[in-house]
């Protein structure tokens, strides 16, 4: 076959491969015009066709009895919870946006996945976010931190939508490639819910909502590359959102679907109007006639390729019961949003595009979207040569604590921005905006939201700690999904389902896709022995960038976002200890391990270990034992040991109340690895000082045969360890509240 080399040159620097040229060619039975040649940049761009990563994410499970929709079949994951409501949640990445502009980059990142949720027929009563951000010395990492929480508390704010946890990390790997993940939940009567398809020959194709623009042109393909020192020329592919009209949107479309005479309904995302014509096409096995120059502008001379594939925000595409036009009509009119017809449902299986009459580009649907005729590929890859070393690591390398030492290594910790109060980020968002649930903001481990209209309420958490995959891929990821289940328990809930946001670097680098290829197998085996299935997520590569001038991958972050039920309101579990006086049980095996904590990597600057100690038998067997002691309640809180260790989790637990505690270490354990290590599957309780309840408790556990051991009372005043003072509380507290506002005002 001969080609004119000024094609695969244009296909070339819009991101398509050479032979991906050529299938296109194959698939169209001619040459491409450059705005097919556009079409298929956008929608086989990593982004949007999962090229590198559908191989692998097909092993995930994805059945339940509950899944009401499985993993790429909607907008986002949909579960059943009963009494006739579903959850609709998910999770997705703007981390290439919000690198070169945080502010909007952040804040229509929140955009997206609301209306991911809203065009379930799901109304949103939840937000969460996941952010890694680099060194926080550095004037930039500051930048990017205030423009990315301004932009995500801005949004949701003014939208209406309460967010109600998180979490941030803080490493040099994600110095110039900050990670901006939002995770949204929705509640939906089951006999409600709107499905992504085109169906019906001759239904009206219409775009609601705000009008388009060159905002967002080619900004799939811009987060399907590097981050380099040219990037800033990209900047055009950054959305700009309007949180104003997103919430007349959702109000409008909610209402529209009620009446019944929306047949498909799907959010203009990544690449605009090309993706939704495409995938609810493809989908319902139909095609469409689009007639472009009927789409609402909001610029002049706006180029066709321009308005297929803008990613102006706050649009729709819905597919609407012929005959039933007025009545959808009016309700937008109503809202004062764009509703307008563009085009009709054919029975070809083609898209065609049309300016003014004339076909502009004509393409089969089905080839345009996964499972159809875009590309797949299973990359090479193997094992980083720093993972052998990392293995190498041995704690007796490195010398004991003493008592002595334990004040200075605890103020240091609750004073890491990795650690301390995150109260400098959380006060910017509106915890509690359009619900009246007020558990939302009591300390657990997990956020608490009541599903009106039922006495359940869903429990939701996101997790990930980037060290642990970075150090060991697969065991890091099982232990992000166990930990997600663990904050899940510790808050009296019951893990149902999964989404998750998958960080990592450039796909074709064969150490990057080793540490993708870890991730899943060990999200895998997690998620089947907690009965958590993936109803869905997000894949970001080429997240990586040129660091002291080494092309330099971000640690591998597979964000998990897990959902769990809460059915009974007094299950409902807090982290914080009650009164002075009550017992302090260590639920879990202690171990002589500090690989990959807080103190190893940050105190001791030791960066090369491997991951902390995990095993998922014992792991799960702790949560059963956690459900038990709070159905039965045994126990007065419950917090789990994560990040900082033991010592951390007793002055979480110790500062909601301003309490103190003492306890004593074993003689057995390292000090540091018993206080400051992070080996998995281990959770610290309360229980009253009566002797009934100590009883009880102790008789519960010595009967489940999961190791506990009494570590001493909370008090009134200070932290004491093994009979000496290592900090005052109030202290502590201050250091842990306001530490990363002092870091900030620099």
């Amino acid at each position: 076959m001969t080609t004119r080399p000024d094609l695969v040159e244009t296909a070339q620097k819009l991101g398509l491969l050479e032979e991906e040229y050529h299938k296109i060619v194959e698939i169209l039975g001619r040459k491409p015009n450059f705005t097919e040649l556009c079409i298929y940049s956008a929608m086989w761009s990593e982004h949007c066709s999962y090229k590198n990563s559908i191989v692998w994410l097909k092993t995930l499970p994805k059945d339940s009895p509950k899944m009401l929709a499985k993993a790429g079949e909607e907008n986002a994951g949909l579960v059943d919870i009963g009494d006739g409501y579903a959850i609709s949640f998910k999770i997705e990445s703007h981390n290439h946006p919000s690198a070169l502009e945080p502010y909007q980059g952040a804040a229509t990142g929140v955009g997206g996945i609301n209306r991911d949720i809203f065009t379930m027929g799901a109304r949103p009563i939840a937000q969460l976010n996941s952010l890694r951000f680099g060194d926080l010395s550095l004037e930039k990492t500051r930048y990017l931190l205030k423009g990315v929480v301004k932009g995500i508390g801005d949004y949701g704010n003014a939208f209406g939508i309460p967010t109600v946890g998180g979490e941030v990390f803080f490493d040099k790997s994600f110095t110039i490639n900050p990670l901006v993940n939002a995770f949204s939940a929705g509640v939906v009567k089951t006999d409600k819910v709107a499905r992504a398809i085109a169906l019906g020959v001759g239904n009206p194709v219409y775009i609601v909502g705000s009008a388009t623009g060159k905002d967002g042109v080619g900004g799939a393909a811009f987060a399907s590359k590097d981050l380099t020192g040219e990037s800033i020329k990209d900047l055009p592919a950054v959305q700009v959102g309007d949180p104003f009209q997103e919430k007349l949107l959702l109000e409008a479309t909610l209402e529209a679907i009620d009446t019944g005479f929306i047949v498909g309904i799907q959010d203009m995302g990544a690449a605009g109007i090309i993706c939704s014509t495409s995938e609810m096409s493809a989908k319902g096995g139909v095609g469409m006639d689009i007639h472009l120059d009927k789409v609402p502008l909001r610029q002049e001379n706006m180029q066709p390729f321009e308005i297929l594939i803008s990613e102006s925000q706050e649009r729709m595409l819905l597919v609407v019961e012929k005959g039933k036009e007025k009545e959808i009509e009016a309700i937008f009119k109503k809202w004062d949003l764009n509703c307008s017809q563009i085009g009709e449902v054919t029975n070809t299986g083609i898209l065609k595009f049309m300016i003014l009459g004339d076909a502009i580009a004509k393409v089969p649907a089905e080839s345009l979207v996964l499972g159809g005729g875009a590309p797949v590929y299973k990359r090479d890859y193997k094992e980083p040569a720093y993972f052998a070393e990392h293995q190498k690591f041995n704690i007796n390398q490195v010398a004991d604590i003493k008592v002595n030492d334990i004040s200075k290594i605890g103020k240091f910790l609750l004073t890491h921005p990795n650690i301390c109060s995150k109260r400098w980020i959380y006060e910017q968002y509106d915890s509690m905006v359009g619900t009246a649930n007020q558990s939302t903001n009591q300390p657990s481990d997990a956020a608490v939201v009541l599903v009106k209209g039922t006495d359940k309420s869903i429990v939701i958490t996101v997790d990930c700690n980037s060290r642990y995959v970075h150090a060991n891929p697969e065991e890091g990821c099982a232990i992000a999904v166990a930990e997600a289940a663990r904050n899940i328990v510790c808050s009296g809930g019951e893990p149902i389902a999964i989404t998750n946001c998958l960080n990592f670097g450039n796909p074709y680098n064969p150490e990057v896709y080793w540490q993708f290829v870890g991730a899943i197998k060990g999200m895998s085996k997690a998620c089947k022995k907690f009965g958590t299935p993936v109803t869905g997520g997000n894949v970001s590569f080429y997240n990586q960038s040129k660091i002291d001038g080494v092309e330099t991958p971000v640690f591998p972050t597979p964000t998990i976002g897990m959902l769990g039920i809460l059915e009974n309101q007094e299950h409902k579990m807090t982290l914080d200890f009650k009164d002075e006086g009550d017992w302090i049980y260590l639920l879990g095996e202690p171990k002589n391990c500090i690989s990959s904590s807080e103190y190893l990597y940050s105190y001791l600057q030791i960066e090369a270990s491997g991951s902390p100690r995990f095993n998922l038998e014992d792991e799960f067997a702790l949560q059963d034992v956690v459900k038990g002691l709070i159905q039965n309640k045994l126990i007065r809180s419950a917090h789990d040991l994560s990040d900082g260790g033991l010592f951390v989790a007793l002055a979480e637990s110790a500062m909601p109340r301003n309490l103190g505690f003492s306890i004593a270490t074993d003689p057995l354990y390292r000090k540091d690895a018993y206080l400051f290590g992070e080996s998995q599957s281990r959770v610290i309780v309360s229980v009253s000082s009566k002797a009934k309840s100590t009883l009880s408790f102790e008789k519960f556990m010595n009967a489940k045969g999961i190791p506990f051991r009494f570590l001493g009372k909370v008090t009134q005043g200070d932290y004491e360890i093994d009979g000496k003072k290592v900090l005052d509380a109030d202290e502590a507290k201050y250091i842990y509240n306001n530490s990363l506002g002092a870091q900030m005002s620099k």
